[in-house]
């Protein structure tokens, strides 16, 4: 079931929204050559706590850590590790994902390590770009697929393998709600979009083709070419007028 959201609950969700971003703007200073995503993953938590919220992932299906950090092949849902140490030239993306007053916000963004390679900046520019793509059609009236297309067309181009498995979804009161919101598709097709309704859109793109793994510790999903892979995502709400944007400052 799609829930459509009060004024009040849109007005808890741009707290939690705004929540997500000032923590990933405090991360992406943080982000250097030698910092392990532990480190990252601690500090994270103690940013949430500290700003009375709690974070969303923690615990969620038994998931161990409170962000997700997905560093080069690693596509989504990496596990932060005293093992994994950033190095000059690498890409991590970081999900973050807080709960607070009864409401989550979710937000991803993958960043540069040092200088990274043109074909990695341009891996980032992209999907970044497809992201805006799919949010111009996150607007009354249109249907869910309408996003789905309006990624999949921009991405297609550029020759990009864009994951089927992992969707955008329904947000609010659980942290994963219905409408699911893929990558590609047809446009015209699944629910049509109205006012209250709140959204994470968030394509994973991979440098070379779409096909993942799921590796032993059933969480941390790779590309099967061992290709990089951005992942970019924002909390959306549905506005009689067009969309508003949750999780930037």
């Amino acid at each position: 079931m799609i829930t459509i959201k009060s004024k009040r609950e849109i007005d808890i969700m741009r707290e939690a929204g705004k929540l997500v971003a000032l923590a990933h703007e405090y991360l992406k200073k943080q982000i250097k050559p030698g910092i392990s995503t532990k480190r990252l993953d601690q500090m994270a938590e103690k940013f949430i706590l500290k700003h009375g919220a709690t974070p969303s992932f923690k615990g969620y299906n038994d998931y161990p850590a409170a962000i997700c950090t997905s560093v080069n092949e690693v596509v989504v849902h990496g596990i932060p590790s005293k093992d994994v140490i950033l190095k000059e030239g690498d890409i991590i993306a970081i999900d973050i994902g807080v709960y607070y007053k009864g409401y989550h916000g979710d937000g991803a963004w993958t960043y540069p390590v040092g200088k990274i390679s043109d074909a990695d900046k341009k891996l980032l520019q992209i999907t970044k770009e497809s992201l805006y793509e799919g949010i111009k059609q996150a607007v009354n009236g249109n249907r869910v697929s309408d996003i789905s297309a309006a990624i999949e067309n921009f991405i297609k181009q550029y020759g990009y393998g864009i994951v089927e498995e992992f969707t955008g979804h329904g947000i609010g009161q659980n942290l994963h709600e219905q409408p699911f919101v893929p990558n590609f598709g047809k446009p015209g097709r699944g629910a049509i979009l109205k006012p209250g309704m709140t959204i994470c859109i968030e394509p994973m793109i991979n440098r070379g083709n779409k096909q993942i793994e799921i590796l032993a510790d059933n969480w941390t999903t790779v590309t099967k070419d061992k290709s990089n892979s951005a992942h970019f995502e924002h909390m959306i709400a549905i506005k009689e007028d067009g969309y508003e944007i949750l999780t930037e400052l």
